[in-house]
């Protein structure tokens, strides 16, 4: 299994499909293989490059807080251990914190963006409701049964199939993480803020985010593509927070337009 080494923690990665390269990037507590949904859409066209956040899945859990930069930099060390020098950069919420620090600290790395259901953090962040929060903050403590039920309502639309929701706790289990590396994710969430950075991002974006979501509320998104020059936005009726489960055909039709405008873009030019 493939292992890059970033300010002495171990970071696992891997690679799916041939073409021009995209770096996936999951959000909190979440381990890569979660991209289980769109990775295969993707990795038909693209060459796929995913990575697990310091913390869980099969990548070193160091002491924390992990700040977005330090994460954003183990994305760096993935890309050169995968020999690429320029990517096309997706992240997910805390993984669109990630991508948005990313675009901002490697402006030379980054072919387009694609922010999902993300935030930039700030004074100017729309907050999610009060009970989202709570519950963010007390699932350290929870059993992966209590978190699974606890967080249904702020993850996923009211409309969505319960045994598509199904689909995706299944593949959490596999994946739970431990207490100290989401705990140390959630303060490098906490302590970040890019929204006055924002106007620097200068590579074609595309803010995606569902119109029901509870936990980052869409709002965010709308600041987003507001600040960044040129970005475009799509929010998705009927999709929550886990919009590639709530809305999967509408989710990935954008994202596939937008990158295939990117590629004919680079090609033309």
């Amino acid at each position: 299994m493939p292992f890059v080494e970033n300010q002495g923690v171990k970071i696992y990665w891997d690679e799916e499909g041939q073409g021009p390269p995209v770096l996936l990037i999951m959000g909190l507590g979440a381990a890569s293989a979660l991209w289980w949904r769109t990775r295969p859409v993707l990795a038909a066209q693209y060459r796929t490059i995913a990575f697990d956040n310091r913390g869980v899945g099969r990548s070193d859990v160091p002491p924390g807080p992990y700040s977005i930069p330090a994460m954003s930099s183990d994305a760096a060390a993935v890309l050169d251990a995968a020999g690429v020098a320029r990517a096309h950069v997706f992240g997910i919420s805390m993984g669109g914190m990630i991508a948005q620090e990313f675009a901002l600290q490697y402006p030379g790395r980054i072919l387009s963006l694609i922010l999902g259901c993300t935030s930039a953090g700030g004074p100017n962040a729309v907050r999610a409701e009060a009970a989202a929060t709570e519950t963010l903050k007390a699932r350290g403590a929870m059993t992966p049964e209590q978190a699974e039920q606890a967080f249904i309502p702020f993850l996923y639309d009211d409309s969505t199939p319960r045994e598509r929701i199904e689909e995706d706790l299944a593949k959490r289990r596999a994946w739970y993480p431990p207490v100290e590396g989401y705990t140390a994710q959630l303060q490098g969430i906490f302590g970040w803020q890019a929204d006055d950075r924002l106007p620097q991002i200068a590579v074609p974006t595309l803010v995606i985010h569902g119109r029901n979501d509870r936990l980052v509320p869409p709002g965010n998104g709308e600041r987003i593509a507001s600040r960044i020059p040129g970005a475009q936005l799509v929010l998705l009726p009927s999709a929550n927070h886990m919009f590639t489960t709530d809305q999967p055909e509408a989710a990935h039709s954008a994202i596939l337009r937008f990158l295939g405008d990117q590629v004919k873009r680079t090609a033309e030019a």
